[in-house]
């Protein structure tokens, strides 16, 4: 069963999360070498959760966060063998900071990062967020399985096309999950715009066409999949595209389709590879891909 995610009954467990995503992700970023298109600041879906993967700390420590949301723990494990613990549970947002840094410290993995959230309109830093203090596990856990129901449609999607692609992952700035396809031409400088991400961002986040999908736990209901190319080729926003609940965004600038139409769908895989195919097909017809060459 896909789980129920409306985000009326959620919204506050949500933005409690994401905002935790965020703290575990700046410190995936500070001990990563740079990707390109941001690669390396995503984290991934597991059996139990979410992961960081490994990293290796500056001191020369191998290490990697979990977030376990069937036991609703953080668990921070060593290459060497020591681990620290910490249970998911509600509070201010400034404790939770506070108490993961304590961990990594005890470990000796002190990670500087900047502590204000990105990507989130008027952001109150990690440090002073006594604001956000709702999480209801259950909640959270309802997202993950969601998750995990997502990860394999994605993933058959990626495997038909032998072009650059990105992984499936978790990019916790907008708590969405994405995979991105790329023609291999060079694109046009993004003009940016997102809340504290500076311009290198965005430039580097789009310096290369792309065809990119993904889900959106935001805009109402119960979360949107989207599809969006960029640059937008002419034309792009006037495709057909299935199936029929699917729609074009003026505001997003993206098609969409709720989340609710594919989990109440007879087959819901299905419906959503019917989505995910025929907007990059509209993708590759208005901006003329080069399919022979990408497309298995």
């Amino acid at each position: 069963m896909w789980p129920a995610l409306p985000l009326a009954e959620w919204r506050a467990t949500r933005d409690t999360l994401q905002l935790w995503l965020q703290i575990i992700g700046k410190v995936r970023m500070s001990s990563t070498p740079l990707i390109n298109h941001w690669w390396n600041v995503p984290l991934y879906v597991t059996a139990r959760g979410l992961t960081t993967s490994l990293m290796r700390h500056q001191g020369g420590e191998g290490f990697e966060i979990d977030l376990d949301l069937r036991e609703q723990m953080l668990d921070i494990t060593t290459v060497s063998g020591p681990r620290r613990s910490m249970p998911l549970r509600a509070g201010p947002v400034s404790e939770f900071f506070s108490e993961f840094m304590s961990q990594l410290h005890a470990l000796g993995l002190d990670t500087p990062v900047w502590s204000m959230p990105v990507e989130i309109p008027d952001a109150i830093p990690f440090t002073d967020d006594d604001q956000h203090t709702a999480y209801e596990p259950a909640q959270a856990e309802h997202f993950w399985l969601a998750l995990t129901r997502i990860v394999p449609v994605f993933e058959r999607f990626r495997s038909g096309f032998i072009g650059k692609a990105s992984p499936v992952h978790l990019f916790w700035g907008g708590l969405d999950l994405a995979t991105t396809r790329f023609s291999g031409r060079s694109a046009p400088p993004h003009p940016g715009g997102a809340p504290n991400c500076g311009p290198h961002v965005m430039l580097e986040a789009y310096s290369h066409e792309v065809s990119s999908c993904g889900y959106w736990p935001g805009g109402g209901g119960e979360g949107l999949f989207y599809s969006y190319a960029y640059p937008t080729p002419p034309g792009y926003a006037d495709s057909p595209v299935q199936p029929s609940e699917a729609s074009w965004s003026d505001g997003l600038g993206e098609f969409v389709l709720p989340y609710e139409v594919v989990r109440t769908a007879p087959n819901p895989d299905e419906t959503l590879m019917t989505f995910l195919n025929s907007t990059y097909e509209a993708t590759a017809a208005t901006a003329n891909w080069d399919r022979k060459r990408l497309e298995r």
